[in-house]
């Protein structure tokens, strides 16, 4: 099998005011995928731009601000729409549903359907193994996570756990939005003495000073500076005077402080 970079080639751009559109053309094939759809205008730049033609498009939850532009993308090119099974008749344009276990085999890649429920109670992430892919919507975010509001804390803690056991630590993650740069000032009220949170809170500030991306983030970077990941810390939770508590609890103190900060 060849490197995910003979095997792939994935654009980003930014849609909206903090979203993110993400293309992932599979060269073999010639199929392309697009995840989510927060407009379609960009989406067909990025298409005209690199000369792929849209195949696919993998959804991840029916929040508008991320499948607004599907029909008319899928009026543009003809692809074919998946997402959560659970929001099939809230979801305008979507062709097949899925949930957890699923997989849709696209041009030999099989990308799993992951639940990720909190954020939403329809939340799939999107894993390619053999691509060191994934695509979080809005669950796992650089540095953060998304707000739960149609879950609660428990279940998007078990999402995130689920995420960690699933993907391994080279993992690219991709997701919905630029939120990094407040994620990591937040990140640092928690977990002010972790080098390599401190580390990467200076990356972040430099990129986004330079009007650059902060994504893709990986697993393992997640692993070592993403506070909402680290419930079972012990600096964590003695700052946070939980010394004794569930990692639930643990994560839902901290996010009740990012909904408030």
């Amino acid at each position: 099998m060849g490197t995910t970079d003979e095997m792939a080639r994935i654009r980003q751009f930014s849609c909206l005011q903090d979203n993110f559109g993400v293309l992932v053309h599979l060269p073999e094939s010639g199929r392309t995928i697009a995840f989510d759809v927060p407009e379609a205008a960009p989406y067909l730049k990025a298409l005209a731009d690199t000369g792929w033609a849209l195949t696919d498009i993998l959804i991840t939850h029916h929040h508008f601000d991320h499948v607004q532009g599907l029909e008319a993308l899928k009026a543009q090119t003809g692809a074919r729409a998946v997402g959560p099974e659970m929001s099939r008749d809230r979801i305008a344009g979507l062709d097949d549903g899925v949930g957890d276990g699923d997989t849709v085999t696209i041009g030999g890649i099989a990308f799993d359907a992951i639940a990720t429920p909190g954020h939403t109670l329809d939340q799939i992430s999107w894993h390619a193994p053999a691509l060191k892919f994934a695509h979080t919507g809005d669950t796992l975010f650089s540095l953060g996570c998304g707000r739960v509001f149609e879950g609660d804390m428990t279940m998007m803690w078990e999402s995130l756990a689920r995420l960690v056991e699933r993907l391994p630590g080279e993992t690219a993650i991709h997701c919905g939005h630029e939120y990094t740069l407040a994620n990591a000032r937040f990140a640092l009220t928690i977990d002010p003495d972790n080098a390599r949170l401190v580390e990467r809170a200076r990356e972040v500030e430099s990129l986004r000073a330079d009007g650059r991306a902060t994504l893709p983030t990986t697993m393992a970077q997640e692993l070592a500076t993403n506070p909402f990941l680290r419930a079972a810390d012990p600096a964590i939770r003695a700052r946070l005077g939980l010394e004794d508590a569930g990692d639930a609890e643990v994560f839902a103190e901290i996010r009740r402080r990012k909904d408030n900060a």
